[in-house]
């Protein structure tokens, strides 16, 4: 019989604050049939397991603005929920350059076995806090926190931050300015990885419903413990009050998006 794995948490809020967070990679666990992928418990501390101190920021904003938040449960080694469903990375073979035993081979039914499990409960579970919201009165907008490594095949990255996005400007362009006003920050503009993602969980949840949104990546090494968490939910937490009072926020805009040639072009 298997071990009952949940596959999400959602942490309670004021529905009609105009805010929810969301933690695609909050935790490198996977449920116990699975063992470790074949892997040594040292590969689960690293990045290719989750987002180093994404969840513990999520929850330090969620405490501070009274804001519902979102999170995964399980490990993007087992599936990631920052994936399409018909995208070939969902469920990754050779994550910066290790090999997952457990993910190799896969037919097709143990692929749709994951979606099923874990990928879909967890896009259900912020549907069904999304739907709440706006029943509530107000359509939110949506902040996504992960975090990236300081350097990537060999090449250091000068960023703290930076915020992706595809075409929609609003939180994104206000979250960028509001953090470059920080001399001593370097933010990134679609660093180190580009916002436009098909399918991803900003396109799904915000793109396609005209919801104002943006993704934060912070430096892992900065929020990998207590003091740097509260470091850059201090930071944060001002700019997306300010953000959230803002009523362009909270109006229902499709800008499409540069992924399907849907983008559209502000008048």
């Amino acid at each position: 019989m298997m071990e009952s794995f949940k596959p999400f948490e959602i942490v309670s809020g004021n529905l009609s604050s105009g805010l929810l967070l969301l933690c695609d990679h909050a935790r490198n666990t996977v449920p116990v049939e699975y063992g470790s992928l074949g892997l040594p418990e040292s590969e689960f501390r690293r990045h290719i397991a989750y987002d180093i101190g994404a969840e513990a920021l999520t929850r330090a904003l969620a405490a501070r603005l009274s804001v519902p938040a979102v999170h995964s449960c399980f490990s993007r080694l087992l599936i990631d929920p920052n994936r399409g469903e018909d995208d070939p990375t969902i469920i990754m073979r050779l994550s910066d350059g290790t090999v997952i035993p457990g993910n190799h081979p896969l037919d097709e039914t143990e692929i749709q076995s994951r979606i099923k499990r874990f990928h879909a409960p967890y896009h259900a579970a912020v549907e069904q806090v999304l739907d709440s919201m706006i029943e509530a009165g107000t359509a939110p907008m949506i902040f996504s926190i992960h975090s990236f490594t300081n350097a990537w095949k060999g090449m250091l990255r000068p960023w703290q931050a930076a915020i992706l996005w595809d075409n929609d400007p609003r939180l994104n362009r206000f979250m960028i300015d509001g953090l470059r006003r920080d001399g001593e920050l370097k933010i990134g503009d679609n660093e180190p990885y580009d916002g436009a993602l098909k399918n991803d969980t900003m396109y799904r949840h915000a793109t396609k419903r005209g919801l104002a949104h943006a993704l934060l990546e912070v430096r892992q090494d900065l929020i990998s413990d207590v003091s740097g968490v509260e470091s850059w939910a201090e930071r944060l937490a001002p700019l997306l009050e300010e953000a959230n009072a803002k009523p362009d926020m909270h109006v229902v805009r499709c800008f499409g998006s540069r992924t399907d040639g849907s983008a559209k072009k502000e008048s």
